[in-house]
């Protein structure tokens, strides 16, 4: 049985008359293959993603698996990418959706499109910070039901709105009332210790600081973890890439792009997390 997903906070959805994302029951992830050039493109990468040896294990680990393609019916045949749903083994899950890059856009654009991606980034944290959160939904602990930011105002935060952003993440006092301030009562269970969420950004800068196999233009990072029974079996925090839909060949060059966004947003993890662990020390 295939269903829309729950917990989707960017990216496309089902809307005049095409296809949104959809999930079966079994663990799998059905995204619609974009138009023009950017499903071939997202399908070129995964294809070759699986298959380059060179890409090491614990790198693999931050990627979803690739399923193939397949048309799927209730979607007028369309067809799909199957992936692996990140979501599936979670009961509650909080999940932000951070896009990388001071520049979003990819090196062959038009320049209309170029010029409607710098309208957007100019709106946000995109080229001040290398980075901007796209979407998020928390499951509040004091209503107990999940909460998720206007999209559109979430585009035209600034710094100060990206660091409030990431402690409502890990946040367990009520999160839609404007005035309270986060607690961050769970950054150290999400983004601290030996399997959180910065450990697992650091393993990934130092792959970036050498790779040169793909420029990720436009790619977004997920941040994931677990609500149910977090103070006695933890966060399950987890962190992957996703959306490969402008993905190029590296040519033996490093993606600076990412890996500068991906360096700033580590010190701004960084940051709250040690400011909670101050907190808590007084």
């Amino acid at each position: 049985m295939l269903k829309v997903p729950e917990h989707q906070v960017a990216g496309h959805i089902a809307k005049d008359g095409k296809p949104g994302p959809l999930v079966d029951d079994k663990g799998r992830f059905f995204k619609p293959l974009q138009g023009d050039s950017r499903g071939e493109i997202e399908v070129k990468f995964y294809e070759s993603f699986s298959s380059n040896t060179e890409v090491p294990d614990h790198i693999r680990r931050y990627f979803p698996v690739y399923h193939g393609t397949q048309a799927v019916e209730g979607s007028d045949g369309a067809a799909m990418i199957v992936l692996e749903n990140l979501l599936s083994k979670y009961s509650k899950p909080s999940v932000m959706d951070v896009k990388m890059g001071s520049r979003t856009w990819y090196p062959e654009a038009s320049e209309e499109y170029i010029q409607k991606c710098l309208r957007k980034d100019a709106r946000s944290t995109t080229v001040s910070s290398g980075f901007r959160i796209s979407g998020f939904e928390v499951y509040d602990h004091k209503e107990l039901s999940f909460w998720k930011p206007d999209r559109k105002l979430l585009n035209g935060i600034k710094v100060d709105g990206a660091r409030l952003a990431l402690r409502k993440f890990v946040s367990s006092n009520t999160l839609s009332d404007t005035s309270s301030k986060p607690d961050s009562a769970f950054a150290s269970s999400v983004y601290g210790g030996s399997r959180g969420v910065l450990t697992q950004l650091l393993e990934l800068k130092t792959w970036f600081e050498n790779q040169t196999f793909y420029h990720f233009n436009s790619c977004s990072i997920l941040i994931i973890y677990e609500n149910e029974s977090i103070h006695e079996d933890g966060a399950r925090a987890q962190v992957k890439l996703v959306d490969f839909a402008h993905v190029h060949d590296g040519n033996g060059v490093i993606d600076h792009n990412f890996l500068g966004g991906l360096c700033s947003f580590i010190n701004f993890v960084r940051d709250i997390l040690q400011s909670s662990d101050e907190s808590t020390d007084n």
